[in-house]
């Protein structure tokens, strides 16, 4: 019978480990059944094949190692040799971690900290900030300063810092005077066109500089003013002579208040450059520009020496023009501050004598040439259409105080035409016939015949449809004075 050869035994950490080969059979030992006879192989085999066990201590490692060199030497198979060396680095790492841990220690320590807990104890680790991943040297993230509830680490002193708005803890009232301001956008050229035209337009309505500033400073006018000026112009140059006296008017009262010199400046420059288009709406631009520029020296409004920068410079007739019309004005008015009749005197704004002096001298022409549409022309441009029944008065008395049948003829033939325009109304007509009906008496003194031609021309005025049937009846009649029979008393009735 063979000897039996020796096994190796299959430890708890997955190794096989050489074992002496079992007794032989003595005296008083038990006999070994054939079941328990394990060929080397096989367990070797089951040995690698199974998983991995826990990690064992120190010591026990220490143990195995004796264990190992105990039998002697052997021939040691690569598995064997792989598993060896990794166990090996396995336990240098974990020598590694725990003198990192014991220097973190030390040194806080060292720093004057009092020691925590020990690391095994439940309260140590649910309050230690050290890594858990096994990374780093185990100090405190961000150097003490993190976690809940942390306001940064010991000694460190912060600086003032702003409060801010939307802190939970911010109050206002706490942080002393505020300020509020409105902030105006500056307005882009569109915009500006857009609200400065109809404040123009609105001021040849009212005529109110101190209205038109205080809309203007509400706009955030920002390097666009000379805008400003530049569209007044031009809008006045499309209207009428009230509205470029307006336009004039306004120019001298925003400079140094909304506008400078140099604002207004720089926009008659532009509209220099810009009168080939000009004329193309306005044909009599040049001459209107040039009165607009003699005006705005006159009050200030633009430096003395304007005209002097365009000497020997302009190229364009037509801006040649307009500085040949303003230097002429400049020359004329050399004496005066103030070219104030450069557009004439428009609308209300004339004393009523002089309108009284326009209008008569408007009938006298008509009379000699016969041009009802020039007279029509004059009459538009005194623009003073709450007037014109002194036109009606002045040429009823003009026909009382004439002679002949013609003169009687041309002012019906004017009265009927600036009826059908409408450019004298129903109201200024009758206004201007009563006025007559009430002065008829005064009139007679000069005009012994007033009551025979007035009624002749209201009886023709009613035919042309000039009059209302209801004026025509309202006026006057002087009957002819007569004796009575001497039964009567003598006295005379009318």
């Amino acid at each position: 019978m063979m000897p039996p050869s020796p096994v190796t035994s299959v430890t708890g950490r997955g190794w096989a480990e050489p074992r002496a080969p079992f007794p032989g059979p003595g005296p008083g030992a038990a006999p070994v059944p054939p079941a328990m006879a394990v060929p080397a192989t096989e367990v070797g085999a089951a040995a690698f094949v199974t998983g991995p066990c826990p990690a064992a201590t120190e010591e026990e490692e220490d143990g195995d190692e004796e264990l190992l060199g105990a039998g002697g030497p052997r021939t040691w198979t690569p598995q064997e040799k792989l598993l060896h060396e990794a166990r090996l680095k396995a336990k240098a790492k974990r020598r590694l971690r725990r003198a990192s841990s014991r220097d973190s220690a030390r040194e806080s320590l060292s720093e004057g900290t009092e020691p925590g807990p020990e690391p095994g104890s439940p309260k140590g680790r649910a309050h230690d900030r050290r890594s858990r991943t096994g990374k780093g040297r185990g100090l405190p993230k961000k150097g003490g300063a993190g976690g809940k509830g942390v306001w940064g680490a010991p000694g460190v002193v912060y600086g003032y810092q702003e409060p801010d708005a939307r802190d939970p803890n911010y109050d206002e009232v706490a942080q002393g005077d505020t300020v509020y301001a409105t902030v105006v956008p500056e307005l882009e050229e569109g915009e500006l066109e857009k609200n400065v035209q109809p404040m123009v337009l609105e001021y040849f309505e009212h005529g109110d500089t101190s209205e038109v500033m205080e809309l203007l400073r509400g706009l955030n006018l920002g390097s666009r003013g000379h805008a400003v000026p530049s569209l007044a112009v031009a809008l006045a140059l499309e209207g009428k002579a009230s509205h470029r006296e307006l336009t004039s008017r306004l120019l001298s009262d925003l400079v140094g208040r909304v506008v400078t010199p140099e604002d207004i400046a720089w926009a008659f420059d532009r509209m220099l450059r810009d009168l080939p288009d000009l004329i193309l709406d306005t044909p009599e631009a040049p001459q209107l520009l040039g009165q607009f520029i003699a005006r705005a020296v006159a009050d200030h409004a633009l430096p003395l020496d304007f005209l002097e920068r365009y000497k020997g410079r302009v190229d364009c007739e037509h801006a040649r023009a307009a500085l040949d019309r303003a230097a002429v004005l400049l020359r004329i008015k050399r004496d005066v501050n103030r070219l104030d009749n450069v557009w004439g005197v428009g609308g209300g704004q004339r004393p009523v004598k002089h309108l009284v002096k326009e209008m008569n001298l408007l009938l006298r022409e008509y009379l000699l040439s016969g041009e009802v549409a020039e007279a029509e022309h004059c009459l538009r441009e005194l623009e003073v259409p709450h007037f014109h029944h002194e036109l009606v008065y002045e040429a009823v008395v003009m026909v009382l105080e004439g002679s002949g049948e013609e003169p009687v003829a041309k002012m019906v033939t004017l009265l009927k035409v600036l009826w059908e325009t409408g450019l004298v109304t129903l109201d200024q007509m009758n206004r201007g016939f009563q006025r007559v009906y009430e002065e008829l008496g005064d009139i007679s003194l000069d005009v012994p015949l007033a009551h025979g031609l007035l009624e002749q021309l209201v009886e023709l005025c009613f035919d042309r449809g000039v009059i209302t049937r209801a004026l025509r009846d309202a006026c006057p009649a002087r009957g002819r004075k007569r004796f009575v029979s001497e039964g009567d008393g003598g006295q005379v009735k009318q």
